[in-house]
């Protein structure tokens, strides 16, 4: 007797372990990037491509010196709108591919933590995506700092030049707590003894940290080989807005078996939002149901709906040293 996907596969225990676990691996949650709501699992459960998160603007306008001659000038409250995509992702896996490990103690669990590490792969990757798409966005050029065309040392990332990026942010610059970078960014940082090594009060494993920011390192942010030119991009926590979506009829894991050819399957669905805070998604280019990671990185895709310094994130080009 063989034992089968499905017979170690409970999908009422396996898919909150899963999401619970992929929160664990992913660094853009533990960095405190991303923050998963209760709000947002809401909206990642309609029934609609997008969801509306209406706001009210800040108070704008001088104060008035009070007179017992005349009246003060009422102004006006500004609504406006934020609005996040939600994203429909899958994969399926032959048993093939998982069989090694059916023979673990508790094979659930080894499945579960296969699933789990892919899926903080791919989230990632869609994060970069679409940092990609929002910072192409004219509107964001406020938040962008790029030193690229500098020579030298003016141009490459140093303690100084990523001061003066999270200067983009200005007084709200306090907020950026964690950089995510590419590899070779952060070897170059190293071999300046700039990347300090921290362990957190609730982990056994220490974390990189460059100006008191925890590091990413992630290979997928954009770099330019023929130019020699990185982008690296600094957040504020809760910058990116996460929710785990269950639509009526929605199935995020089955089991199916060919029995002709003997191959086990395992299929696996999400159903998220992992949303910018105050960037609008547009829908002006997405021929899906829900946008691949090249329709997010198109500039079209977005817009700035919040005032610069509420968008937490900053993006610095730069060259290394």
């Amino acid at each position: 007797m063989t034992v089968k996907i499905s017979d170690v596969i409970v999908p009422e225990v396996f898919n909150p372990y899963v999401i619970q676990r992929t929160m664990e691996l992913s660094a853009i949650f533990q960095s405190g990037i991303a923050q998963r709501t209760q709000e947002f699992d809401r909206l990642a459960s309609q029934a609609a491509k997008t969801v509306n998160m209406p706001f009210w603007g800040d108070l704008t306008g001088e104060d008035e010196v009070l007179s017992d001659t005349g009246a003060l000038t009422p102004g006006k409250i500004q609504a406006n709108q934020d609005e996040a995509v939600i994203l429909r992702r899958g994969r399926a896996w032959g048993a093939n591919d998982l069989a090694a490990n059916l023979a673990g103690d508790d094979p659930m669990r080894a499945i579960a933590d296969l699933v789990a590490a892919y899926w903080a792969r791919r989230y990632q990757a869609a994060l970069v995506s679409t940092l990609q798409g929002v910072f192409a966005s004219s509107s964001m050029s406020a938040l962008v700092h790029d030193i690229s065309g500098q020579t030298g040392e003016a141009a490459a990332i140093s303690a100084k030049t990523t001061v003066d990026a999270a200067q983009r942010l200005g007084d709200a610059k306090a907020q950026l707590t964690a950089i995510v970078m590419h590899s070779a960014t952060e070897a170059a940082l190293a071999k300046q003894d700039l990347i300090e090594y921290v362990r957190p009060s609730t982990g056994s494993i220490e974390v990189p940290t460059f100006l008191g920011k925890r590091v990413i390192v992630d290979d997928g942010v954009p770099f330019d080989s023929g130019t020699g030119t990185y982008t690296t991009y600094l957040f504020g926590p809760g910058a990116v807005a996460y929710g785990e979506g269950n639509p009526v009829g929605f199935v995020p894991t089955e089991t199916d078996r060919d029995t002709l050819a003997g191959e086990d399957y395992l299929i696996n669905r999400r159903t998220f939002i992992l949303h910018p805070r105050g960037v609008r998604f547009t829908s002006a280019q997405v021929a899906g149901v829900s946008p691949s990671n090249t329709e997010l990185a198109t500039a079209d895709n977005w817009s700035r709906v919040y005032e610069p310094k509420s968008i937490r994130i900053v993006k610095f080009v730069h060259k290394l040293a």
